[in-house]
């Protein structure tokens, strides 16, 4: 097998910024309100410091996530840290239409057995046998990596 790379998609620069700096300002106003606006009761004061303080961590996991690129190799799907995403050996189909439960402008990998639970948010996700990806990728880079996944288990079987 052959290490060379067929397609890659990766986080565009505006998405990725535009998606963090929502989400961080999220955070940041949810603390604000939580501290300049306190609600009557402590509770939801507590509430409010909680969910800004999960917003600006998700920002941060997000901001990391999309540093990475997926590679397509004749292996399979795998990220640019050297993460096997899902193997072509494990991959049972490809759904893109529009209604198949994707990530935006992505796709849905079917897989034949479950893998473990991960979750890269705005590049991919995995559940059990299916695996999403897209989130803040261009669609024109996920459609060209699902036609190449496409063609490449047309051609396995």
């Amino acid at each position: 097998m052959t290490d060379e790379i067929l397609a890659t998609v990766s986080a565009s620069a505006p998405r990725r910024w535009l998606g963090v700096g929502v989400m961080a300002l999220l955070g940041a106003l949810l603390l604000y309100v939580a501290f300049a606006i306190p609600p009557g009761k402590f509770l939801w004061q507590a509430f409010l410091v909680v969910l800004g303080l999960a917003a600006l961590a998700l920002a941060e996991k997000t901001r990391r996530a999309t540093e990475r690129v997926i590679e397509l190799t004749a292996e399979g799907l795998r990220d640019s840290a050297g993460e096997m995403v899902a193997s072509i050996e494990q991959i049972d189909r490809i759904e893109r239409g529009t209604f198949a439960m994707k990530p935006s402008n992505g796709f849905l990998v079917r897989l034949k057995t479950p893998r473990a639970r991960r979750w890269l948010p705005g590049l991919w996700w995995a559940t059990g046998r299916r695996v999403g990806i897209g989130g803040v990728t261009p669609g024109s880079q996920t459609k060209f990596m699902a036609q190449m996944l496409e063609a490449m288990l047309a051609e396995r079987n």
